[in-house]
């Protein structure tokens, strides 16, 4: 089964895909985008299609507190748009704290110039997302046994 996993910002979108048995988190693409968000959803539901996704985990803006602030009412709506759109797949929310600082200091520790890492660190958060998803399938499975 192949999940894709989602990092959802205002001007960029991180795209990260399973490998095909749901092991490990690749980066597959940021989609830069503005005011339209119709373009974002084409290109995921060209990828959902393209790579034959079965469930989509969209990081979820907590804030340190466990609260919920207006990055997760955006992404409340974004996530409702989507799921309008992308047909009969599962969207799960993922507690996505600290995934771009993450996302950051790796970058920073291979580096990539801060100039440099708009691009990647959407990706990157996306794969961080992702993975930590798979892990907690991994780990729950292991705790049944």
């Amino acid at each position: 089964m192949r999940i894709m996993g989602i990092d959802y910002g205002d001007a960029r979108i991180g795209i990260a895909v399973s490998d095909p048995f749901g092991w490990t988190a690749q980066g597959l693409d940021t989609i830069d985008w503005k005011d339209n968000v119709d373009l974002p959803i084409e290109k995921i539901n060209k990828l959902v299609k393209e790579y034959g996704i079965e469930k989509i985990i969209i990081g979820y803006p907590v804030n340190m507190n466990g609260t919920l602030g207006e990055r997760a009412l955006k992404t409340e709506k974004f996530i409702e748009h989507l799921a309008a759109k992308i047909g009969d797949i599962s969207i799960v929310k993922w507690d996505e704290r600290l995934t771009t600082v993450a996302a950051h200091r790796l970058l920073s520790e291979v580096g990539i110039k801060a100039s440099k890492r708009k691009k990647s660190v959407d990706r990157i958060a996306a794969i961080y997302i992702l993975q930590g998803y798979l892990d907690s399938l991994r780990n729950e499975l292991s705790n049944n046994e």
